[in-house]
């Protein structure tokens, strides 16, 4: 089963939120919101919290996934031998459904 490409808006926005600019647009949001908003009360520290934190765990994610794919790129061209498939392009649910493929052809 193929997904519509148009899916690709959330990896696209999954990798923009890894990217640096990420936490100057949170930087600007925070300051905004204590500033123009309630100040700095407890729900607020709260979300902006949460929402800074999740910008970390994604950050530190895509920097892992990265590597595992320097990783693999390199031992497939060392290799010479494995199979190449051309998902790079692909949604996740697609990588995901190739992967299975595999997984029980093999």
């Amino acid at each position: 089963m193929s997904l519509p490409k148009s899916k690709g808006w959330l990896t696209e926005i999954g990798v923009a939120t890894s990217r640096p600019a990420a936490f100057a647009v949170f930087a600007a949001y925070a300051v905004a919101w204590v500033t123009l908003g309630n100040g700095l009360e407890w729900h607020s520290f709260a979300t902006l919290a949460t929402w800074g934190m999740t910008l970390v765990i994604q950050r530190a994610e895509h920097r892992d996934t990265q590597a595992i794919h320097a990783k693999l790129d390199e031992l497939l061209k060392a290799s010479g031998r494995a199979h190449q498939m051309n998902v790079d392009d692909e949604d996740a649910e697609e990588v995901e459904t190739q992967r299975e493929e595999i997984r029980r052809s093999g």
